[in-house]
C-alpha cells in the first residue's frame, strides 16, 4: 500500500465473516485505491467456510483490528447462546478449525482502538463488550456522546450509513459519500465485506481521506457462487449460503 506525508487514505473493512472470496476482491480494490492503512471493525470469522485464510490475510495486511461478537464467541469471551442456531453452529465449527495461534489472535484483539482522529469499534461505544447494535437515534446519540475522536467507524448491522452531529443536531445519511468537514462528530457504519444485508449483494467497504474529511462507501462484485459452494461443501447451514445472494 502507498505511503504519504500527513494526509492518510484509510481503507476500512468489517464483517468479513470467513468469506475469503469477498475479502480478496476487496483487498485488490484497496490496492487500487492506494490506501495507506487498513482498519477492521471486527467479525473476521463466522457464517462462511474460510476462517483461516481470512485471518491470515487480515494479519498480512497489518490491519488494525477490533473484535466482533463472533470473534470473541469463538474464544469464549462472549456467550455463544446469544446467537441463533445457524450462527452458533458455525462458531463451534470454527473453533474446531482454528489452531491455538489463530485463537490467540482473536482472543488478543481489543474491543476498541483510538488512533489519530479515528475510533474503531464493532458495535455501540456504550459497553462495547456487550456488542449492542446502533439502530435508533437514541443508540447513535449515546455512542456520539461517548466518542472521543472526531470520527468513528463501526459495523455489526452490515448496513452502511453515517450518523453525525452538526450544529447540535444529529443527522443520518444513508448515501455513499459523506462530507464531514463541518461535522462535530460522526459515526460511519462501513457495511459488510462478507455478508451484505441491504439488498446489494456486492462486498462493501469504506475509504476515508483524513485531509479532505470525506468517507466513501465502495462496493465490488465478487464470486458469490464460489463462496456459497464452500459453505455447502463444509456442511454449514445452507441459510448462510442463501444469505449471500440476497
Amino acid at each position: 500500500f502507498a505511503q504519504r506525508g500527513k494526509r492518510l487514505i484509510y481503507g476500512i473493512i468489517g464483517d468479513i465473516h470467513s468469506n475469503y472470496d469477498a475479502l480478496t476482491t476487496v483487498v485488490e480494490a484497496l490496492r487500487q485505491e492506494k490506501v495507506d492503512r487498513v482498519l477492521c471493525v471486527g467479525d473476521v470469522i463466522g457464517y462462511a467456510a474460510e476462517p483461516v485464510p481470512c485471518i491470515d490475510l487480515v494479519r498480512d495486511l497489518n490491519c488494525i483490528s477490533v473484535a466482533g461478537n463472533h470473534d470473541y464467541a469463538a474464544v469464549g469471551k462472549f456467550p455463544a447462546e446469544y446467537f441463533h442456531y445457524d450462527a452458533r453452529s458455525v462458531i463451534v465449527w470454527t473453533m474446531n478449525k482454528l489452531t491455538p495461534g489463530y485463537l490467540d489472535f482473536l482472543r488478543n484483539t481489543p474491543l476498541l482502538v483510538e488512533l489519530d482522529d479515528i475510533t474503531i469499534v464493532h458495535g455501540s461505544l456504550n459497553r462495547p463488550e456487550f456488542f449492542d447494535y446502533i439502530t435508533t437515534g437514541a443508540d447513535a446519540q449515546l455512542s456520539l456522546d461517548l466518542l472521543k475522536t472526531p470520527i468513528g467507524f463501526y459495523g455489526h448491522t452490515h448496513i452502511p450509513m453515517c450518523v453525525y452531529r452538526e450544529n447540535g443536531l444529529i443527522r443520518v445519511d444513508r448515501g455513499t459519500v459523506y462530507h464531514l468537514k463541518n461535522a462535530e462528530k460522526a459515526l460511519i457504519n462501513v457495511g459488510s465485506v462478507g455478508q451484505s444485508r441491504d439488498w446489494d449483494v456486492r462486498a462493501c467497504f469504506a475509504i476515508y481521506d483524513s485531509e479532505e474529511k470525506i468517507v466513501q462507501i465502495k462496493r465490488v462484485k465478487y464470486d458469490i457462487n464460489s463462496a456459497a459452494e464452500k459453505i455447502y461443501k463444509a456442511g454449514l447451514p445452507s441459510s448462510n449460503a442463501l444469505r449471500l445472494i440476497g
